[in-house]
């Protein structure tokens, strides 16, 4: 007697089948792009309203020969855009922002991981971590250059100065913020010094470390800027040295351009720190798929 077949499909239908499986659905594709407008427009409309105010300002007559318009910047800008030498000054600038941070990253863990743990410590220079967050940036570029010279490890150094003691202080405020039952369960569990930061108080003080991270990017940001422009090396332009050059030639238009850009880098890694900071917030359950809180 011969099998009957006619209900099972041929393996070409099969295969499409799991094609089909893996496409995504148009209703997917349009619920990306209305969340990608979703997040796009008021960035936009916060530009369009900067740019009227700007001119508004501009016709005005407000500072009249020396302040110019969105007419007259934005074509510096472009023009600036198009030179080797702004996108040498941005690689040096940001070279060094990576190379800063990555050291107040590391600084900034171990020394948040020692005084959120050892209470001595704690009382002793807890209060002095936050006093060095609240120094102004340009504080520590004198400091560097005479430590240092006039040369980009004192710059570097200023960066460190002004993010580690951010970072240091995210990982201290979500430390403070673990439930004292947590930290019982994971001793329980077998958990001791390193393995409990790695796999229970890390994971725990995520949320506030993330924002420590933010805030120690932006000081760290400021202090690199405020280096660049006092500490100029020969041969390495910078975004600062640009700054500090537009502004030796009283060119307004240039200086505009040069805070145009950093504006710019500013917004981008808002975005990314928003893009792991909505990812945390899903994981741990504190909003819904389409990023509402």
């Amino acid at each position: 007697m011969a099998a009957d077949t006619s209900a099972t499909p041929p393996p070409e239908a099969a295969i499409a089948g799991l094609d089909r499986l893996d496409a995504v659905p148009p209703q997917a594709r349009r619920r990306f792009w209305e969340m990608a407008w979703a997040a796009s427009w008021p960035k936009l409309l916060a530009l369009v309203l900067a740019l009227a105010i700007w001119e508004l300002i501009y016709l005005s007559g407000f500072k009249q020969g020396i302040l110019p318009g969105p007419a007259q910047a934005l074509p510096d800008l472009w023009h600036q855009l198009h030179t080797a030498l702004l996108w040498q000054a941005l690689g040096t600038t940001l070279r060094r922002a990576v190379i800063g941070f990555a050291l107040a990253l590391a600084i900034g863990l171990v020394v948040g991981a020692l005084v959120s743990r050892i209470k001595p410590l704690r009382a002793g220079v807890g209060s002095l971590i936050t006093a060095l967050q609240t120094l102004p940036s340009i504080v520590w570029v004198p400091f560097g250059i005479i430590l240092f010279g006039a040369n980009t490890t004192a710059i570097l150094f200023v960066i460190v100065m002004t993010a580690a003691p951010a970072i240091a202080n995210g990982l201290i405020a979500g430390a403070d913020y673990l439930p004292p039952l947590l930290l019982r369960a994971g001793k329980t569990m077998g958990l001791r010094r390193v393995s409990l930061y790695r796999h229970l108080i890390m994971p725990a003080t995520l949320p506030a470390f993330v924002t420590g991270l933010k805030q120690g990017w932006a000081f760290g940001w400021h202090g690199l800027i405020a280096g660049e422009v006092v500490v100029i090396i020969l041969g390495q332009p910078s975004l600062g040295v640009l700054l500090s050059n537009d502004q030796d030639q009283a060119d307004m238009a240039g200086a505009i351009s040069i805070i145009i850009v950093l504006l710019a880098i500013g917004i981008a890694v808002d975005l990314l720190f928003n893009l792991v900071n909505n990812r945390i917030r899903r994981r741990w359950g504190v909003t819904d798929a389409a990023g509402n809180g």
